[in-house]
């Protein structure tokens, strides 16, 4: 029996040994590692970076395999491989791939149309995009596949949502949910005072979500508890502006991270104060002054912390077009005119707060771009915010919401070459970014000519 176990173990060393060389030869061939990376010149573009500063023009950008590996004046190019392939963007804008910080890509999962959308959003120049609550698994699946560029689509980050107990018998919670409790499961739970909050956060790292979204139904002092776990634990923490019966002021002092939805701060100010998130409660909008001292105390405190708005202003203006071409339809919710959206936000603007540009709700299937350029219209025909801000808060404001302004959302040396083309300058006019030619992301080439625009079937469950 010994000796049998010993000629086995010998023959094994052997075998080994002898499979070594051919073990790292197979690896020198399959491992993506050993790959030399295709190397790409896009050369003498005009410069847009992404951080608000002035255009450069004659801007040549070496991009080696996933990364930005040099940014040169045109005339004074290195010396390149042989093998460098050579793009001529002289006739384009070059600008940081948009992100679009709300999406909801999962409420009711469905592959076909997720997939759909994300097509639709890379190849209009979306790099990433932020989802705020839906089927955990679902987004789980969505995120590794666009990570790995399995599907074309932007990167997709996701929340955990925390919530009172009473959400929950929302019917949405419910669809992203399905086969389980909802309120019982890692990528949406309910919260009271005898929470475990270090478990419930550990099950929202858990989940791989990017942060925690804390929605409705909840205390000040919960809202606290969840936002000073998360920061232990190092998870994003977001939030909308009104918890319900949290107060925007009490939101902003747990020190979130972002808060969404702006017209939610006039309650700040309205005579009546919800206690839950589901209410009839219509502010007195002409009534209300969006620079408020209360609501530039708001302000001024988000400011000083770094906590950015998720204004979703054309979100207001999508709900007001739907009830006028749907006069009768009692689903659509009553929310506060675009145009006071629009003026808080201003305001948010000129206290200093950093804006990123969520849309939460998309354009139908024969839009042949998605709901963020909406987005940055009606910022750039509402408010007074100059183009190369916007730019900014689709950018580099949204990959600092996702904590994630180290790898992409400037145009820097070292950083994803998340990219997008444009024939014309969005700094002269944002619509031109509907000129965009080419998108990159991660440097993958996607060109805008080989999108197929989406079929009406394809977003129908």
């Amino acid at each position: 029996m010994k000796k049998t176990t010993l000629a086995r173990f010998i023959s094994a060393s052997c075998f080994l040994a002898a499979c070594s060389n051919v073990t790292e030869q197979t690896r020198a061939v399959d491992t993506p590692t050993t790959i030399k990376p295709a190397v790409t010149l896009y050369h003498n573009t005009t410069l847009i970076d992404g951080t608000g500063v002035p255009a450069q023009s004659h801007r040549s950008i070496l991009v080696e395999g996933d990364r930005i590996r040099g940014i040169y004046p045109s005339d004074q190019l290195p010396a390149l491989d042989k093998n460098t392939k050579r793009v001529d963007a002289s006739e384009w804008y070059a600008l940081p791939g948009l992100i679009d910080t709300h999406v909801h890509m999962a409420t009711l999962p469905n592959d076909k149309v997720a997939k759909a959308l994300l097509r639709r959003q890379i190849y209009s120049g979306v790099t990433s995009v932020r989802d705020m609550a839906g089927d955990g698994r679902a987004l789980a699946n969505l995120a590794r596949r666009t990570q790995l560029q399995e599907i074309p689509a932007p990167d997709l980050f996701y929340a955990a949502l925390m919530a009172g107990p009473s959400f929950f018998s929302d019917p949405r919670p419910g669809m992203s949910a399905r086969g389980e409790t909802p309120g019982q499961v890692p990528w949406m739970q309910a919260i009271t005072e005898k929470t475990d909050m270090e478990e419930a956060v550990a099950l929202a790292r858990g989940s791989w979500a990017t942060g925690i979204k804390i929605y409705a139904n909840l205390e000040t002092q919960e809202v606290e508890r969840i936002a000073a776990e998360a920061r232990k634990q190092g998870i994003q923490v977001w939030a909308h502006s009104m918890v319900f019966p949290a107060l925007p002021n009490e939101v902003v002092a747990a020190d979130v991270d972002v808060i969404s939805h702006v017209c939610r701060l006039s309650f700040e100010i309205s005579k009546k104060k919800p206690r839950q998130y589901h209410h009839k409660v219509v502010p007195d909008y002409a009534s209300l002054d969006p620079a408020h001292p209360k609501i530039l105390a708001i302000f001024k405190a988000m400011a000083d912390k770094g906590i950015q708005l998720d204004a979703t202003v054309w979100l207001y203006e999508e709900l007001a077009r739907m009830r006028r071409e749907h006069p009768a339809a009692k689903t659509i919710p009553v929310k506060c005119p675009a145009d006071f959206a629009a003026r808080l936000t201003q305001v948010a603007y000129e206290q200093g707060v950093e804006i990123s540009t969520g849309t939460d709700g998309m354009t139908p299937s024969s839009d042949l771009f998605p709901a963020l350029f909406k987005e940055l219209e009606i910022l750039a025909s509402k408010t007074q915010i100059p183009n190369a801000q916007l730019i900014r808060a689709a950018t580099l404001n949204g990959a600092k919401v996702l904590g994630k302004e180290s790898e992409f959302g400037s145009i820097e040396v070292g950083k994803k070459a998340n990219l997008m083309f444009t024939r014309k300058n969005p700094l002269k006019n944002i619509e031109h970014l509907r000129t965009v030619e080419l998108t990159l992301k991660s440097g993958k080439a996607y060109p805008r000519k080989e999108f197929k625009a989406l079929g009406q079937s394809e977003l129908k469950p």
